[in-house]
């Protein structure tokens, strides 16, 4: 089964434009990167796969889910970590791990303590003490800490500094050889071509190009020269 398939997926906001006949596929068990500049639709495809918005047209199902008509089921088994976490202020970083737990009717103490040492968060700090890079970490193990079937990222490292960079991604390896699907959003090049088995380029809400294991194995540079030709020019329907 696949876990997102979308067909002719549209969302637009009046005249602007947000995502177009957008078709998208992720098997289960994918490490799936989705690319783009900032502005080409990411955020506004992970929202409507969420069903935090609603489409304009188009279809789409995750986990087998319809995403207009079975949000809840979807929000149960997923993982998701938006580009800008905000919490309610007052609570310390162990009550909102285990308010996000209770969303779930889980027990995630254990994950999440272990994933608080792991990311060097203190869970008796107050969300509003925190930096951004541990905001980030508070949402980052509010994403995983229920070990979801499906993890979808959206600019997971933005205020992580290179040592938790590189831990996030051990995490997230770990948790991948043990089943769980992982969509990564990012425009950060090199997190995709490290860490994806495939990925599709968006640009200006339109898919332009899928890229698998031959061009994700390119060197840093061709690649780099490879994605930009697609934003430069718009390559070819994906």
């Amino acid at each position: 089964m696949e876990a997102i398939r979308t067909e002719k997926l549209t969302k637009s906001y009046g005249k602007a434009r947000g995502i177009i006949d957008l078709d998208l596929r992720v098997e289960q068990g994918d490490f799936f990167g989705f690319i783009g500049p900032n502005g080409a639709g990411k955020s506004t495809t992970i929202r409507t796969l969420l069903g935090l918005i609603r489409p304009t047209s188009g279809r789409g199902e995750v986990l087998g889910f319809d995403i207009t008509r079975q949000t809840g089921e979807i929000l149960n088994r997923v993982g998701y970590l938006p580009s800008e976490a905000v919490f309610y202020r007052g609570m310390k970083v162990r009550e909102l791990l285990r308010f996000s737990a209770g969303l779930r009717k889980r027990d995630c103490v254990k994950e999440g303590e272990a994933l608080c040492e792991r990311l060097r968060l203190d869970p008796t700090r107050r969300v509003e003490e925190l930096s951004l890079g541990n905001r980030k970490k508070a949402g980052i193990v509010c994403a995983l800490q229920h070990r979801p079937e499906l993890l979808i990222l959206d600019e997971p490292t933005s205020g992580l500094d290179p040592l938790m960079q590189r831990e996030f991604f051990n995490i997230l390896k770990e948790y991948h050889r043990e089943g769980t699907t992982i969509f990564l959003s990012s425009h950060v090049l090199s997190e995709i071509r490290r860490n994806c088995f495939q990925a599709l380029v968006l640009r200006e809400g339109r898919a332009v190009a899928r890229l698998g294991r031959e061009e994700l194995g390119k060197s840093e540079e061709e690649f780099e020269d490879h994605f930009l030709q697609y934003y430069m020019e718009g390559g070819e329907e994906a």
